[in-house]
């Protein structure tokens, strides 16, 4: 018997940009006894059937985006005699769904660092429940990653979870109902720990994949000292604290690190914090823009951010501590109209962002939106495959519509074309260049044009209907671009070639000291796909070394060790003729790229 976990994907790139933490979360949390779980992300390779035997337990993870792969997987998987084991955002949103179109035997609702160790045992002596309630685990139970486990560069950056769960309550966002509105730090000795080891093994570009980084902020610290019962206000302080002492922490770690995040706009107003960030070598935030008035914010339920001149100002703030922003903006709200468009764009070139990402308000399931839009079009006959829109996710994947909030003023195709001009303006290449010029030497500028680039052609989809093409030209892309920097860089493959580091040496870590903390042998089975799915939807990856060429020293710019008894030079000459004849391989029709859909 093998325990599978299997991130589903209906097209494979061949390469990854961030590594998928859930599943290397669970194969830490698998008990020995069951052996090396053996892992398997579509988005790297297709699942290949026949690893998967009678008797072994398969545990699939689904977001929206990939529950109807993750359902084909599952069928696969049961009619091979495994027993089908179904988590994720989606599996807790609809458990019913795995069950009834997955071939689930269990799902696992939330999290499920409490629970998995009960599942596999139940499963191994075939008396499962067909349902398992995580509920929400306290951060202590939170385990890192088995990174030992990982493909070698197949990844171009790393993650790391710091904190769970977010005090906001966005419309458009799902979060703060699947993971709460209270903060679950970790603590930072568990943090460093983890960081140090994918920094080990040669990862110096490393996500911290939280739902949100800034999760104390100082108004909330305003009201709480107010209130006569000042625990609340003690605990907020605590986090707060927490927060610092892991940057101080990230900080004393080699100086070639570069860390990225999702924050929101509220650390713009705490100086502080975005100098600790500097420090910490954060050097790129996704920053959760929305809108550029006060009547959309209003439409999101985001109050707390500004609007005008005030939003400029604090956008300029980030960069002015040196924190590149990745500002997302939502078109279709229902106070937009045609001019909402070039505003947007407006804004964002004169606040210095540098990159932006205009997205379509669509509603996800598990959020305020999905659910008003849902209500909606109970008396909508539209069927799709003999699917209703309402369960859009279900329609085959070449079939599949783009599905939009209906407008009091614009029709979906005038959002369509105003927001492809948005990016299409943003991403003109006399704009890129301008942005360029936030590095330094002529190299690192045409690298961020190259990834500007490769931004915008795989996320810039904003058509009615499912690209196919488009989906075929990003994979070929994302495959396209490590290979051309090994002919120019390094002889190794996608994350060394353009993610250079080396290796770090063994080395102690000054930890602090904590009490000892039970740790039970299970995962978070609420995480499977969760990173994924807000990693293709928010664009987290795609902040490169080009943010950070200019403020390392020549050293950590090394693409890698020299060999001995060579030069660079015959390195450089040998990397040039194995990229050719990789070339003359792919031209010949040896290497082909599969894509689904």
């Amino acid at each position: 018997m093998r325990i599978h976990l299997i991130n589903p994907s209906h097209v494979s790139f061949g390469v990854g940009v961030i590594t998928p933490r859930w599943l290397y979360v669970l194969g830490q949390a698998t008990p020995t006894r069951f052996g090396e779980p053996v892992i398997t992300d579509e988005t790297l390779e297709p699942l290949d059937p026949l690893t998967i035997a009678p008797g072994d337990i398969v545990g699939i993870g689904i977001h929206t985006g990939n529950a109807l792969r993750g359902y084909e997987i599952g069928h696969l998987a049961r009619n091979a005699g495994a027993t089908v084991v179904f988590g994720g955002i989606h599996a807790t949103l609809y458990p019913e769904e795995a069950h009834d179109l997955g071939g689930a035997h269990a799902v696992v609702k939330g999290d499920g660092d409490l629970a998995w160790t009960q599942v596999l045992d139940d499963c191994a002596a075939g008396r499962w429940q067909p349902i398992y309630e995580g509920g929400r685990v306290e951060p202590e139970d939170l385990l890192p990653a088995r990174w030992d486990l990982m493909p070698p560069d197949r990844y171009m950056w790393a993650s790391v979870q710091t904190v769970r769960g977010c005090p906001k309550h966005c419309s458009f966002c799902s979060v703060w109902k699947t993971d709460g509105q209270r903060p679950r730090q970790r603590a930072s000795d568990g943090v460093i720990r983890e960081v140090v080891e994918l920094r080990r093994r040669g990862f110096r570009f490393i996500a911290l994949a939280d739902d949100n980084f800034y999760p104390v902020t100082l108004t909330d610290l305003q009201m709480a000292s107010r209130r006569a019962d000042q625990a609340q206000f003690q605990s907020l302080s605590a986090i707060r604290a927490e927060r610092f002492e892991l940057m101080r922490r990230l900080a004393a770690l080699p100086d070639d690190m570069v860390f990225f995040t999702q924050i929101t706009m509220e650390a713009a107003e705490d100086p502080e914090f975005l100098e600790a960030m500097h420090k910490a070598r954060i050097k790129g935030a996704l920053v959760g823009v929305e809108a550029v008035t006060p009547e959309g914010l209003k439409d999101v339920h985001k109050g707390f951010n500004v609007a005008g001149e005030q939003l400029v100002d604090q956008l300029l703030a980030f960069k002015r501590h040196g924190v590149h922003v990745l500002g997302s903006f939502i078109f279709g709200l229902p106070s937009d109209r045609q001019t909402t468009f070039d505003a947007t764009v407006t804004v964002a070139q004169r606040a210095g962002v540098t990159f932006a990402q205009f997205v379509m308000l669509t509603p996800f399931p598990g959020t305020n939106d999905f659910a008003t839009w849902e209500k909606t079009m109970e008396t909508d006959t539209t069927r799709i495959a003999g699917t209703p829109l309402t369960r859009h996710w279900l329609i085959p994947q070449a079939l599949r519509p783009k599905v939009y909030m209906p407008h009091p003023a614009m029709s979906a195709d005038d959002i369509r074309r105003g927001t492809q001009g948005a990016w299409d303006r943003f991403y003109s290449f006399g704009n890129i260049w301008e942005r360029a010029h936030c590095v330094k030497s002529l190299k690192s500028r045409l690298t961020f044009v190259l990834i500007s680039k490769l931004y915008r052609q795989m996320y810039a989809n904003t058509g009615i209907a499912t690209d196919s093409a488009r989906v075929g030209r990003s994979a070929s892309w994302a495959r396209w671009m490590p290979n051309r920097a090994a002919v120019c860089s390094s002889p190794v493959r996608c994350r060394s070639s353009r993610f250079p580091s080396r290796p770090l040496n063994e080395r102690k870590v000054a930890m602090r000291q904590s009490p000892n903390r039970h740790t039970p042998p299970a995962a978070h089975f609420a995480e499977l796909f969760r990173e994924e799915h807000r990693t293709v939807r928010n664009g987290l990856f795609n902040l490169t070394e080009a943010f950070a060429a200019r403020d390392l020293p020549r050293s950590a710019r090394c693409l890698g060790p020299r060999p001995r008894g060579r030069t660079f030079a015959t390195r450089r000459k040998r990397c040039i003729r194995s990229s050719s004849a990789s070339s003359a391989r792919n031209t010949s029709g040896n290497c082909s790229l599969t894509t689904t859909g």
